[in-house]
């Protein structure tokens, strides 16, 4: 174990769950059924692997650790080819339905019943890259035209990845919070539709859809269990995927479902500072994180209203252990498996890992010897040149 861990500079702070029905309200289970029965119908579909982590969790002093690996999803590379091809797919839905003025049904958008029509709506979205790739690639299955605008320090293969799936990339010189604003004013202005992981005021419905897809996910990980986790450790970026994971483990388990642990980066910590703040706050991202998809200065607000009634423990993370963190999953301790990861799948790994040499952190977060933690391995190599670059290092 690279000592580096050991040195890190967490950075802590309890939340104050107070359940009042978020998890139920804001994702219902028929929100989460919904999806799962559509999403499980597409073409390619196939649960991605939940792997134990053994050796590793002898190593750092917990009873178990399992790994949701996300790489093979729908050859995407990531989990969010739940979320944003699911999310286009109810857009042209309630817009076909409008237009035509007769109920579309989402399996004849499936099947190419409607793509003559769905030609003429244009869907539009700002991402890292995985989001963006999700959306770029349902809008070609389904026949709609697919704008994506993405910000400075997008990497050029994730870029070109949109491409290839037919999508027109739009790169712009600020951040992935400018990126969204330039996204929502040039869809007003020509009729567009933005389907976005994100909500704001006014604007629910697709980042209810996205959250909703991301359930098929956490419902695999839960029935490949046999008991509870007491622990899962979230990424944070908006926080999509840490509200939506919470809500579903909430529904599935009840009064069982693990201790929720948020992960951010410490350069793009909104939802610590929000946890901080009591509400939702923006944070200005002065240097981009090398994980890529949790680059957001910008909470979700109706991802909040999840996190603030589901999280216990909000933790940032410095960049130095997120590069180590993919080596030691790509070069396992004994016998475990080897997986190759991108950079914001490790988040929560990292933190667990760093937050496990120190004796009163994990006290804090109440890991010991009998703790069984879940971790969201949310993307495979988006940018093989990326990870070439990692694995080429060497650790402390």
């Amino acid at each position: 174990m690279t000592k580096i861990f050991a040195t890190a500079k967490l950075r802590h702070i309890s939340g104050t769950p107070e359940k009042n029905g978020a998890a139920d309200r804001v994702l219902s289970k028929e929100d989460f059924q919904a999806a799962h029965a559509e999403i499980t119908a597409w073409e390619g579909h196939a649960p991605t692997p939940l792997v134990a982590l053994n050796a590793l969790a002898s190593s750092i002093g917990v009873a178990r650790i399992d790994y949701k690996h996300e790489g093979p999803r729908f050859g995407l590379g990531s989990f969010k080819a739940l979320g944003g091809a699911y999310a286009a797919m109810r857009v042209l839905g309630r817009e076909l339905s409008r237009r035509l003025e007769t109920e579309v049904a989402l399996s004849d958008i499936r099947a190419g019943d409607y793509a003559k029509d769905c030609a003429q709506i244009t869907l539009v979205s700002a991402t890292d890259g995985n989001h963006g790739r999700s959306l770029a690639w349902g809008c070609k299955r389904f026949g709609a035209p697919c704008r994506i605008y993405i910000h400075s320090e997008v990497s050029e293969g994730r870029a070109q990845a949109m491409r290839e799936l037919g999508a027109d990339v739009i790169r712009i010189d600020g951040d992935y919070d400018e990126s969204v604003a330039l996204a929502r004013s040039e869809a007003e202005e020509n009729g567009w539709f933005v389907v976005s992981d994100t909500s704001w005021e006014g604007y629910s419905e697709p980042p209810r859809d996205v959250m909703a897809g991301y359930g098929v996910m956490t419902r695999e990980a839960c029935e490949a269990l046999d008991q509870a986790p007491t622990h899962v450790f979230l990424q944070g970026g908006v926080g999509g995927l840490a509200a939506s994971v919470a809500a579903a483990l909430r529904q599935y388990w009840g009064g069982q479902s693990p201790r929720v642990v948020v992960v951010e980066p410490e350069l793009a910590a909104c939802l610590f500072e929000s946890a901080h703040q009591g509400q939702p706050t923006s944070v200005k991202i002065s240097e981009e994180t090398i994980m890529a998809g949790l680059s957001c200065g910008e909470p979700s607000e109706m991802a909040w209203e999840i996190l603030r009634e589901e999280t216990s423990d909000f933790l940032t993370i410095p960049d130095t252990i997120v590069a180590p963190a993919v080596r030691l999953l790509a070069r396992p301790m004994g016998a475990d498996p080897a997986i190759e990861a991108g950079e914001s799948a490790v988040a929560g790994l990292a933190a667990l890992i760093a937050a496990c040499q120190s004796t009163q952190l994990s006290a804090s977060l109440g890991l010991d010897k009998t703790s069984r933690v879940l971790l969201i391995g949310s993307e495979g190599v988006t940018d093989p040149a990326i990870f070439a670059e990692i694995m080429e290092a060497e650790d402390a």
